[in-house]
């Protein structure tokens, strides 16, 4: 049985085919996948979904990220939900900020699908 079965994950990221790759490695791997690309409303999706799980683009319409997960750290309902941080921009100073934000994990674009599925058994299961 996946690691994964059972978990719910929300992506929050606005690229379609980002969105799509990693919801199908997800899905295929036995997870519930919900997706959202809107940063203005993305507290309010993870708030109606509860994932156990949430994917997070550091770069999104409307709010950045790194505000998302602060709100995310800063509620209790979600302080201690894993996130993976997705970023186009892979300097060691974003790096340090999700880390310093909250982010459990962090990951640079491109990246391998295996190498998201990996992170996110690793984070499903912690």
């Amino acid at each position: 049985m996946s690691k994964l079965a059972g978990k719910t994950v929300l992506i929050i990221e606005d690229e379609p085919n980002i969105i799509e790759a990693i919801s199908f490695i997800l899905s295929r791997d036995g997870s519930t996948v919900h997706t959202h690309s809107n940063g203005q409303t993305a507290i309010e999706a993870v708030a109606e979904r509860a994932p156990d799980l949430i994917v997070l683009d550091v770069m999104l319409p409307g709010r950045s990220g790194y505000d998302i997960l602060k709100d995310l750290r800063n509620a209790e309902a979600t302080a201690q939900t894993p996130v993976l941080m997705l970023t186009a921009r892979g300097q060691m100073k974003d790096r340090e900020m999700a880390l310093e934000y909250g982010a459990n994990k962090f990951m640079t674009k491109p990246f391998s699908n295996a190498d998201v599925l990996e992170a996110v058994r690793e984070l499903a299961t912690s």
